[in-house]
């Protein structure tokens, strides 16, 4: 006879629920991110310029990131917070190429936060790889 309880099948039937909003979930937030990228895609190429500017590549690029952070959690169970990092960055990056003379018009100290933010970001995005790399878990969460 078993010794499977019915707190047991709970359980089973309690992660099996989680495991299938996990995927769901997953599934609907990279379908978003393809769709958002390709709808963007498509205005980029019937702008009037005939040229994506480098804010339309830039913004590509967080899509990608996006896009790659989740297939990384997908595949991995494991947020890799570096991404997020790199998207505030390019998205910091972007709002520079996009509204610096706004930016600097009202006021000039905008324009040191946002480049310090960069400079805080970059050296977190550093301090994440190298700890990942010396601390690195080996077990699941």
């Amino acid at each position: 006879m078993s010794n499977i309880t019915i707190k047991d099948k709970i359980d089973q039937l309690g992660n099996l629920m989680i495991e299938i909003f996990h995927i769901v979930g997953l599934f609907v937030v990279g379908v978003t991110i393809a769709w958002s990228a390709v709808s963007e895609y498509l205005l980029i190429m019937t702008q009037e310029s005939n040229f994506a500017s480098l804010k339309d590549i830039l913004l590509l690029f967080i899509y990608l990131e996006l896009g790659a952070m989740t297939g990384i959690y997908f595949k991995t169970h494991k947020m890799p917070v570096i991404f997020l990092i790199f998207i505030a960055i390019t998205a910091i990056t972007r709002f520079l190429v996009i509204d610096m003379k706004s930016l600097v018009e009202h006021d000039k100290f905008n324009l040191l936060i946002m480049v310090v933010s960069i400079l805080v970001l970059s050296i977190a995005a550093g301090v994440l790889k190298f700890t990942e790399k010396k601390y690195q878990s080996n077990g699941n969460y």
